[in-house]
């Protein structure tokens, strides 16, 4: 799984109708032009948001919010998984076929320059292939990008011709390329030669240096202050009446690392759209009113793809703290689960705009989600019991337990600063203190948190991810104990536990067999083993309703982070002319 911090999961089928969208049968929304496609011209530019400061450009080392928005921006992948429909698409890839026992794929490539005009041929599939599987960049699209465990085989015949072979039988084909950007042979080649990749493509670099086959060229850099692309003029895609995409010829991304900076500047108009488009609840009135007085559209798109969640510090690195021993302890984490109001949260932090989940997969994934994980509603006589059952009584009086040595129970938890997810965090702490149970939470902004889980610094981290597919098969970096982004316990070479050894089980088979309803048995009791064990705990998954002034046209809304900036290249902008 190709995965970045921010946020997980997906849709609710639900048919309504919003300002400029509809909703089809459970595939998501589609755009609607009526009042808009004659209005839709070449030029102009809109200002999007991000909400972290990308230093690296290079999706294959790093996978950070920012760096995932730059890969999409200007680089291109050989198909695509249209995030509207969930059709798989030819992209650099125009056309394939498929052998008689489904594990080879035979790619006809298109003909296609990359932003310094340099010919896009198969010997840059097989570079970017090479980059993903060398053990040396460490890259957490290596994992994606493997079936059964094991790496594709990938050949060229010819300059224009990809032949791609499965090891075993892989549910999701082609959809698993959804998560390769093809990078420049031409520009990377002595780099990864060199074991140094991770130094190309680095802030503070000429940019000149980088280029994509994608509808953008970065062409400006100012770190925290904003990052702007202009079209690339190479780009390969055109619209239905023949034009050249994207429609626009410039597109700024402010870095607003608060989100209250960044509502109140969509609300001025000094930004046209958040790439994490969502509105805070608390925000939601100001929006609506600006709705109403024509300033601005809202889109009410659905249950959020990726709620946030608290996971434990597992893996046994640093655990200088006291608190990650007491972590270790199922017991304790079921007990942390049961005391927590999920519905308290989703009616004070959420204003009623979230719905309380248990486990892995939000309810809006109506293909994925499982209703038999366990259910652990507020129950705070039940998590006493389970404290109790470990030792940890309150033995002075103070009404928080301590251990059997007299040691404070708590332990510590990150979030981040200046966002819902900060907010949510407090009030997980407040309500656990009502058992007895200490939690010293420490609020950072979005690059220190992930400094941190990279040292192993921490005992719990409350924040969010963004999936790179709705499919469980597309997000193995998750699932399997030896993934990258396992994020309790990251790149195990064996697993842990047995309940992780029973997983990465459950998911080859997920990942392998070509019945859906054998896909749907295994990944439920991975789901159920999950919320058994719990070395990540659910709480809420918000409602969505994103927003943009009325300079946004040919917007295409989905649950997916990012929600209109996935399709970047057919957004176009009222201030261009005819």
């Amino acid at each position: 799984m190709a995965r970045v911090f921010r946020s997980l999961i997906v849709v609710l089928a639900l048919a309504i109708v919003v300002v400029g969208v509809w909703w089809t049968h459970g595939r998501g929304p589609q755009t609607t032009e009526a009042g808009h496609a004659d209005r839709i011209a070449r030029g102009g530019e809109l200002i999007a948001s991000v909400r972290s400061d990308p230093s690296s450009y290079n999706r294959y080392v790093q996978s950070g919010a920012a760096t995932d928005l730059v890969a999409l921006l200007t680089q291109a992948r050989l198909v695509r998984v249209n995030r509207a429909t969930d059709d798989l698409e030819p992209w650099l890839a125009e056309s394939w076929t498929t052998s008689a026992d489904g594990l080879t794929f035979t790619l006809k490539l298109r003909q296609a320059l990359f932003s310094d005009g340099v010919p896009f041929t198969a010997d840059d599939v097989l570079f970017s292939f090479q980059a993903a599987y060398d053990d040396r960049v460490q890259s957490s699209l290596k994992t994606s990008l493997e079936a059964g465990g094991q790496p594709l085989k990938v050949s060229a015949p010819d300059r224009s011709t990809v032949v791609i072979r499965f090891p075993v039988p892989f549910a999701a084909g082609l959809r698993l390329l959804d998560n390769l950007p093809i990078l420049p042979k031409h520009k990377l080649a002595a780099a990864l030669d060199a074991g140094r990749l991770a130094d190309e493509w680095t802030a503070g670099r000429p940019l000149d240096t980088v280029a994509g086959l994608g509808p953008f060229v970065l062409t400006e850099h100012l770190s925290g202050q904003r990052l702007v692309f202009t079209r690339n003029p190479h780009y390969f895609r055109h619209d239905a009446k023949g034009a050249q995409l994207p429609y626009l010829d410039r597109l700024t991304v402010a870095i607003i690392g608060e989100q209250n900076a960044e509502a109140l500047r969509l609300q001025a108009g000094e930004i046209d759209l958040m790439s994490s488009g969502e509105i805070r609840p608390p925000d939601y009135a100001a929006f609506k009113k600006l709705e109403s007085a024509g300033r601005l559209r809202l889109y009410e798109i659905g249950t959020s793809l990726d709620p946030d969640f608290l996971w434990f510090n597992l893996s046994g690195k640093n655990a200088t703290s006291p608190g990650r021993a007491l972590l270790a302890q199922k017991a304790f984490r079921q007990a942390v689960s049961y005391g927590v109001d999920r519905q308290a949260i989703a009616d004070s932090v959420y204003l009623g705009a979230a719905v309380p989940i248990y486990g892995p997969v939000s309810p809006g994934n109506v293909k994925w989600f499982s209703p038999d994980v366990p259910i652990r509603t507020y129950d705070v006589t039940r998590a006493r019991a389970l404290l109790a059952s470990l030792g940890l009584v309150d033995r002075d009086g103070d009404g928080m337990l301590e251990t059997a040595a007299g040691a404070p129970v708590r332990f510590s938890m990150l979030s981040q600063a200046g966002h819902i997810r900060g907010r949510t965090a407090a009030a997980i702490k407040s309500q656990l203190q009502q058992i007895g149970v200490g939690v010293d939470l420490v609020t950072l902004d979005p690059g220190g948190i992930v400094k941190r889980f990279g040292d192993g610094d921490y005992d719990s981290i409350y924040f969010g991810i963004q999936a790179s597919s709705t499919d469980p098969s597309l997000n193995l970096d998750l699932w399997l104990s030896s993934g990258h982004n396992h994020f309790w316990n990251p790149g195990q070479r064996v697993p842990a536990t047995e309940w992780e050894k029973r997983i990465d089980e459950l998911m080859q088979e997920q990942s392998q067999a070509r019945d859906l309803a054998q896909r749907k048995r295994a990944f439920a009791d991975v789901q159920r083993i999950l919320g058994e064990e719990l070395p990540i705990i659910y709480f809420v998954a918000p409602r969505v309703t994103i927003a943009t002034t009325l300079r946004v046209l040919g917007p295409t809304p989905v649950l997916q982070l990012p929600q209109l900036l996935w399709s970047a290249d057919t957004l176009a902008s009222a201030t261009a002319t005819r």
